[in-house]
Formats: structure tokens, C-alpha cells, sequence
């Protein structure tokens, strides 16, 4: 946001980091890649604060996964099918709903796959021209465009694979001209791609992300997921359960289905930000072949719409729906068994009053601070104080991010570090960093001035 409002005041986007002292001046492409939905973010709360930022979330990952839903249920033609596709969606999805720009690319992506299942099923050709203006979007919104294409390039391969199994006997040319308008949309879409600040720079800066060894390491979003974390659990036992299902299903499974499985599937064995994807992706894929297993074992349901199954159950279920929407309204909130740090629109882990007290008393010296206060400090005390580091991971190098984890564990010369740094307060997380914190406790070059239950600030005179 942050950026968003930089934009709009000074009519630029910018190019290098402003908000850092240990990385100011250094190239910063990340700004034009995610430049409009920087925009977009800072003007939906400069119109109605957090709460309005929380409600544009809400409204978009619904959107995204609703659609979802409508493209499960144009698989299967079965809502109970379709609900279990979208929970299997959700499931995988939950730990990528919070507020960042990629938000708004689940949106685009269900607007992608709903596209293709209908252009799969005979659509009129003309809807995928929505594919070029969407990835327009895209490519300025956030660096995951590149799924785009991707999905435009298999709806490609699969109008291809059909012609050429019925060329001989399709006479009028029919199908031939959908595959010619494929490929007109490939390329203008790999045009549309280019329309963005960068132009063919967004490609060396997907290249430099990947190379990232900074990244690789130290962001646990973006190492491949194991069974020592839930996602990554989940994820494991989702992508065994699909594997069995499309291999059993009496239902051919078309060239599409196929990439489309074997192409998300490795993004999200590389990575585990490419898990929400894997869910998205792969929901409309196995809710028509879980139908088709579970009608071919009953061999008494119909394929479209199965048996009325037990009304209480569907009522029951109904009811529970209800319910939790019920619990999720402010008036009830307060009354739910969350965790206190994390009630409310601005959780009580953000350091508001440490930084309010630091405007007011301006401190010596440079700030050294937890990483996770730096986005923050850069929202509320810019340019008074710029931060030590913050989420930007790619943007600071190895060694001041091996400076941060010595100091924050207090290891070695941990004194002579923040020196080295002109660091001469301290705000500090005692959940995220109680070495230092004790470390600080016993120092006599430390002074404690402020402490609440987010941060304790320390001074050196």
C-alpha cells in the first residue's frame, strides 16, 4: 500500500528500495511487476480502511473459488460432487488467503479454467479473446502470470490433439479453424504479455526470483512442501488420492487433464506456494472422475444428477453451512476460541504503539528491529526511520540477512554488529526473538523505554 500511494502521488512507479538502509538504492523490480494491484490495495483503504480491505479479500477469494464451483459442477453435472471438488480446492487454498497482491490472480486463474472448460465443451470460439485483456491484467497484478499461458497453451494442445485424431473425418474445415484461433489467442496473449513496464524484462525478473538462493532458503512458502507442516501434509495426501482417481476412473482422461495434472503437480512439488494452485487446478479434473468411479461402483446412479440421496443429510449439512456463516460476523467474533494475537482487523502482534512511541520520542540512531515489524515501520514511520529488513526477502542480500539471524539469536559480537550498523534502538519481538530480548535484558549498554505485548523498545545511550 505503501507503494500504491507513492504511485499516485508522484506519478512513477519507483525503481529502487527507499525504505531500507541496508539495501537503499538497490534495484527493486518487484515494484512494476505488482505496481496495479499496489494501486488497487492503498485506494480500497484509503476508501474504507482495514475493514474494507478485508471485505475487497473476501469478495475476491469467494469469487474465485465460486467459480471453481461452477466449473466442478460442468464436469460432474452433480452438486454433491461439485461440493466435494471445492472443498478438496479450499483445503489446499487456506493457508494462501491473506492479503497480498497474488489475491487477485486466484481470480483470474478460476476465470481461466472456467473459460477453457466451456471453449473444451464447444463454446463459441470469440470468449477466448478475454484471454489477451485478462493477461494484461495479470502480468502488471502479480509474477504468477506465466500460469497464464500455461493454461491458454493447453486449451491450444488439446483443440490441436482433437483435430488430429478426426481430421480425416471432419470434411468442413471446423475444426482446423478452431485450432488457427487457438493459436491467434496463444500469441496474442504471449503479446499481451508484454505490456507492462518492463516489457521483456518481466521475464529476467522471473529468472532472478527463481535464481534467488536467499529465497530458496530462507522463505519456507517457498520450499517444497513436506509432511512436517499441515499444507504440506495435506497437499501430499491430495496428490496421492487425485493420482489414484484419474488413473482409476472409467472416464479417459483427455490431454488437457492430463498436463494440466502433471504441470501443477510439479510447480507444487517444487514449491509450496504452488499448492493453492495444485487445488484450483486440479478440483474440475477429479470431480467428473470421482463421479464416474462412484456411479460405475453403485452401477444404479445416473450420471447426471445421481439419486436423491437422504434429504436429512442434505439438510443437516445445510444447516452447519449456516451456521458457520453465522459465526463469522463481527458481532460474534469476540465470542470465538481464537487466539487473542490474532483478533480483530489489526492483529495485536503488529507493533502499533511501539511505533507511535517512537515517532513521539525520536530515539537515537538507526532502528534494529524483527523482521516481521519492518513492513509496518515502513507503512507508519517513513522516512523518519527506515528498517533493518523486512518481507521483501529478494530484496536484501545473504549476508545482512546472516547479520539479522545472528543478531536476532543473539549470537558472536552481537553489540559490535548493531554498531557496525549505527543501531541505537531496539524494537524487538519477545515471541520471535528471546535470545535477544534476554540478551538485551542482561547487556548494561541497553536501556528498556517502552514494552507492550507486541514489542519492547531498548535505547543505547
Amino acid at each position: 500500500m505503501v507503494v500504491g500511494r507513492e504511485i499516485l502521488q508522484t506519478g512513477a512507479i519507483p525503481q529502487v528500495d527507499t525504505f531500507s538502509y541496508t539495501a537503499s538504492g538497490t534495484p527493486y523490480p518487484s515494484y512494476q511487476v505488482f505496481w496495479l494491484m499496489e494501486i488497487i490495495l492503498y485506494l480500497v483503504y484509503q476508501a474504507g480502511d482495514a475493514a474494507l480491505i478485508v471485505i475487497f479479500q473476501s469478495l475476491v477469494i469467494t469469487s474465485a473459488y465460486s467459480i471453481i464451483l461452477i466449473t466442478c459442477l460442468q464436469q460432474s453435472h452433480h452438486w454433491r460432487a461439485a461440493a466435494l471438488g471445492i472443498a478438496f480446492a479450499s483445503l489446499l487454498g487456506l493457508n494462501s488467503w491473506n492479503v497480498r497482491p497474488q489475491v487477485i490472480t486466484y481470480l483470474l486463474g478460476a476465470i481461466f479454467l472456467y473459460l477453457i472448460s466451456r471453449l473444451l465443451r464447444g463454446a463459441k470460439i470469440s470468449w477466448a479473446f478475454l484471454f489477451p485483456a485478462m493477461m494484461v491484467i495479470w502480468v502488471n497484478s502479480h509474477g504468477t502470470f506465466p500460469l497464464g499461458i500455461f493454461f491458454i497453451g493447453l486449451w491450444l494442445g488439446q483443440e490441436a490433439w482433437d483435430y488430429s485424431r478426426v481430421k480425416h473425418a471432419n470434411r468442413n474445415g471446423a475444426g482446423a479453424s478452431r485450432v488457427i484461433y487457438a493459436m491467434l489467442i496463444f500469441i496474442l496473449s504471449l503479446l499481451a504479455c508484454l505490456i507492462n513496464p518492463r516489457g521483456w524484462g518481466v521475464i529476467e525478473y522471473l529468472q532472478s526470483l527463481f535464481g534467488n538462493s536467499v529465497v530458496q532458503n530462507l522463505v519456507i512458502e517457498w520450499a517444497p512442501p513436506t509432511f512436517d507442516t499441515i499444507g504440506g501434509g495435506l497437499f501430499l495426501a491430495a496428490l496421492l488420492l487425485s493420482a489414484v482417481i484419474l488413473a482409476v476412473s472409467p472416464r479417459r482422461i483427455n490431454f488437457y487433464q492430463f498436463f494440466s495434472f502433471l504441470g501443477i503437480a510439479s510447480l507444487a512439488l517444487y514449491t509450496s506456494r504452488g499448492i493453492v494452485w495444485f487445488g484450483l487446478v486440479v478440483a474440475p479434473l477429479i470431480t467428473g472422475h470421482s463421479l464416474a468411479i462412484v456411479t460405475g461402483l453403485t452401477q444404479n446412479r445416473k450420471s447426471h444428477g445421481g439419486s436423491p440421496g437422504n434429504q436429512v443429510i442434505n439438510w443437516l449439512f445445510l444447516a452447519v453451512i449456516l451456521f458457520v456463516v453465522l459465526l463469522t460476523l463481527p458481532w460474534f467474533k469476540d465470542r470465538l476460541p481464537m487466539p487473542e494475537a490474532k483478533a480483530g482487523l489489526i492483529s495485536a502482534e503488529t507493533p502499533i504503539q511501539a511505533t507511535e512511541y517512537i515517532l513521539a520520542t525520536h530515539p537515537p540512531g538507526k532502528i534494529f528491529h524483527a523482521m516481521s515489524f519492518g513492513s509496518y515501520l515502513i507503512w507508519a514511520a517513513q522516512p523518519e526511520y527506515p528498517v533493518f529488513v523486512d518481507g521483501r526477502i529478494e530484496l536484501y542480500p545473504q549476508e545482512v540477512w546472516e547479520d539479522y539471524l545472528a543478531i536476532s539469536n543473539a549470537l558472536g559480537d552481537w553489540e559490535g554488529e548493531l554498531e557496525r550498523y549505527g543501531v541505537h534502538t531496539l524494537m524487538l519481538s519477545p515471541s520471535e526473538q528471546p535470545a535477544l530480548v534476554f540478551a538485551t535484558q542482561k547487556s548494561s549498554h541497553w536501556m528498556l523505554v517502552f514494552e507492550d505485548q507486541a514489542a519492547v523498545v531498548y535505547i543505547s545511550p
